[in-house]
């Protein structure tokens, strides 16, 4: 085997072009079985397989620098770089995570996992380079569903000021995670047709040269056309055809479904582990369908992730035109809310808390700012949502918490979740936000009386004395667990507050507190720093009330276990027990 002794790029380069398919063929069998065991990023990486090989065999990494955008397709570049063996051996599978990442090789130059971001950041490297007085070619890898994030717009807009050498290789295998939205793709589409021939050429209008190969999963293609822009002096663009998933069948059919895979049976693409149990995506799409065949002016919008909110593609048929995806493109999506919501119509966003800081500053200025009433849901903003470290939605709290006019509430189950979204999407007072709370969904089948319009009201859900434990959304069991053991302990029990609101303080409720209690304990799963704990230990503060806030501490965690992440931050019902009474003593 050829892959065996891929020590490096420089062992690429050994090999004859006849070698090189075989190479390929190699490697995908090596992705295949690591896949079906382990899960990963599937069909970015089988369409890459060909590219990554002609990449290092013309170019000389780590001199010549290769971004790769997103870096879901890097599995194939890490194989050639030293890290081969993370993907051949199952005990050396989590060497290595799921991005590039500069500690793991001198290969790769960010740890990059958000969207629309390699041709900025190369750029950069091109520019820092020339400053220098160097030399060595600057390498861009971004796919067609990337280029609708307005950051590779703003990158492309920028690099023919580079003046210099910087390679931009389009990988365009028409899909994002879903199908490609938006009006450049007619013009990535006309090109594809035409052999790149088109007058209309999008990356020409950039000031760009342009390069078309058509058989992006041929390594000899692929070879002559980086032949020809290796040490060029242009900014030029390198427009690869190429297959998502390619070379497995049920990938290559089905591209949306396998984006992205956990284990599976290789025979028949089946997952090993079949969810089964009802999760917020369905709730959510179920939900959205039956508000929208009542109401024609109830519209859902994602950013790219339409399977987010449980929009599968005969979902999205269903909806029509009442469903929007506006691309990779977080900041489009709140304007666009925000545009449908000031003219009376009633707009959902549905997004991964990770990816709705990218859309902080339209949520702030674009949204709130004009107080229009949008709904934004965000899903696994928790502890216990994705682990890896450039998707961490942990700072839905701080951030979101603290914008005017915004109503972020926290449900505790779905039934508190249903009648949240009941009276965000009919009111039109406020934008409201929603986050979902993470683990185990809960359904306690009781029916929700609140009005939510009468904001910032905690509900007292067990009645006590000297300790307060106030419970934030997914953390309010926790609080409730914490308050038994206390009551265990001591013979006394603790008031339990579900406070629902997250941008807002019951200053009413707090301050009858002062009577009987002398510790209030908050818990909220996410960071404290700038969080809901810290809105109540500021209410206190020249109060003889002692606050204590149990919450994530501020840091960038990757491929973590959430029970081990609980424990070092004290939140287990045991640990926060003793810490009450630590103080209490």
């Amino acid at each position: 085997m050829y892959i065996e002794n891929m020590q490096g790029p420089e062992d690429v380069k050994k090999l004859t072009l006849e070698q090189l398919p075989v190479l390929a063929e190699e490697m995908r069998h090596a992705l295949l079985i690591r896949a079906s065991k382990h899960g990963g990023h599937f069909g970015p990486n089988f369409g890459m397989v060909e590219a990554t090989i002609a990449l290092h065999y013309v170019f000389d990494s780590p001199k010549d620098k290769i971004v790769y955008d997103v870096s879901h397709q890097s599995y194939p570049h890490k194989m050639l770089t030293g890290r081969k063996d993370a993907y051949l051996y199952e005990e050396k599978y989590d060497d290595v995570s799921g991005y590039s990442n500069p500690h793991e090789s001198e290969h790769d130059f960010f740890t990059v996992g958000h969207t629309s971001t390699s041709v900025s950041l190369a750029a950069g490297l091109a520019k820092a380079r020339d400053l220098k007085g160097e030399d060595g070619n600057v390498i861009a890898v971004i796919g067609d569903g990337s280029l609708s994030g307005g950051e590779a717009l703003e990158g492309l807009d920028y690099a023919a000021e580079l003046d210099s050498n910087f390679i931009i290789v389009v990988n365009d295998n028409d899909m994002s995670i879903a199908e490609n939205h938006g009006g450049l793709y007619q013009n990535l589409k006309l090109l594809r047709e035409t052999s790149g021939q088109a007058e209309c050429n999008l990356f020409k209008a950039f000031g760009l040269d342009y390069i078309y190969v058509d058989k992006g999963n041929d390594t000899a293609a692929l070879i002559d056309a980086f032949k020809q822009v290796k040490d060029s002096k242009k900014p030029v663009v390198v427009h690869i055809n190429t297959l998502k998933g390619k070379g497995y069948a049920p990938a290559e059919q089905n591209k949306e479904r396998w984006h992205f895979s956990g284990p599976f049976d290789i025979e028949t693409g089946k997952p090993l582990y079949a969810g089964g149990e009802e999760g917020y995506e369905e709730i959510t799409c179920k939900y959205l369908l039956d508000k929208m065949k009542k109401d024609p002016s109830v519209v859902a919008i994602t950013s790219g992730t339409p399977g987010v909110m449980g929009f599968t593609k005969s979902k999205r048929e269903e909806a029509g035109k009442q469903f929007v995806d506006v691309g990779i493109a977080e900041e489009t999506a709140v304007a666009l809310a925000s545009g449908i919501a000031a003219n009376g119509g009633k707009p959902f966003y549905g997004v991964y808390s990770t990816f709705v800081q990218r859309a902080f500053d339209q949520i702030s200025q674009d949204l709130c700012i004009n107080n229009n009433p949008a709904t934004i849901v965000t899903f696994l903003g928790s502890v216990y949502g994705m682990n890896d470290v450039t998707h961490l939605g942990l700072q839905d709290i701080p951030m979101l918490g603290n914008i005017p006019n915004l109503v972020y509430l926290a449900p505790v189950t779905k039934e508190d979740y249903l009648a949240m979204l009941d009276w965000s999407m009919e009111q039109r007072e406020h934008p409201v936000a929603i986050k979902l709370p993470g683990g185990k969904l809960i359904s306690d089948g009781k029916t929700v009386t609140k009005d939510f319009g009468k904001l910032n009201k905690y509900e007292v859900t067990q009645e006590g004395s000297k300790v307060a434990v106030i419970g934030l959304g997914a953390f309010y069991g926790l609080g409730q667990a914490a308050a038994d053991l206390l009551q265990e302990k001591t013979g006394t029990q603790a008031t339990v507050i579900n406070p629902y609101y997250i941008t807002g303080v019951d200053t009413g409720l707090l301050e009858g507190l002062k009577k009987h209690h002398s510790v209030v304990v908050t818990l909220e799963d996410g960071i404290l720093d700038g969080g809901f704990g810290e809105k109540i230990a500021r209410f206190y503060g020249e109060s003889d009330v002692k606050v204590l806030n149990f919450g994530l501490r501020k840091e960038f965690l990757d491929r973590y276990n959430p029970e081990d992440v609980m424990k070092e931050n004290h939140l287990t019902a045991e640990q926060i027990a003793e810490d009450i009474l630590a103080v209490l003593k």
